[in-house]
């Protein structure tokens, strides 16, 4: 069904080490005096010419599935649930357009939090893994997507190969 095909595209670049105003998401969490952890994380916070027009943003929490502390103070701020994976470290995913926010809430001691620093910090400096990345990101951005509300677990299992080498050699010392 035409309708339901829809292609990623990696618009109009969002220039690197744009922070998205992490200040403003800590003063619209209340600062969280609880303990959330925020981190730039994916292709914008790496430099390079291949980014997609995504932010996207790491925040550590004590408990994500109690969305009560940052759910609601993140919706009046323009941002809209999208994902709950309870199955994957209660891994939650809001959304927000103009400029264009991923914002994905981990509770603290999930795998998937380290994993994610450690490809951003070996992407900065490695020009090799930075071209190979964006090579990766060139190919998926040529491809038509079946359903948009699964685009985003497409398109992050489409990396997964790739991820997953560089996430091999950065845990094996290969560096």
């Amino acid at each position: 069904d035409e309708e339901h095909l829809r292609r990623a595209t990696l618009g109009k670049p969002i220039p690197y080490g744009q922070r998205c105003s992490l200040e403003g998401l800590q003063h619209t969490l209340g600062a969280r005096k609880q303990g959330v952890s925020l981190e730039h994380v994916g292709s914008i916070s790496v430099p390079g010419p291949c980014v997609e027009p995504t932010i996207d943003v790491l925040l550590v929490v004590d408990d994500p599935s109690d969305e009560r502390p940052y759910v609601p103070s993140l919706e009046a701020a323009g941002h809209t649930p999208s994902i709950r994976e309870p199955d994957r470290f209660e891994h939650r995913l809001l959304k927000r357009s103009d400029p264009n926010i991923d914002l994905h809430f981990f509770s603290y001691g999930a795998p998937e939090i380290g994993r994610m620093l450690r490809l951003r910090d070996r992407l900065r400096p490695d020009n090799a893994d930075r071209k190979l990345y964006a090579r990766t990101k060139r190919i998926l951005a040529q491809r038509v997507w079946r359903h948009v509300q699964d685009y985003v677990q497409d398109h992050a299992d489409a990396k997964t190969d790739v991820i997953e080498d560089m996430i091999g050699r950065i845990d094996a010392g290969k560096y």
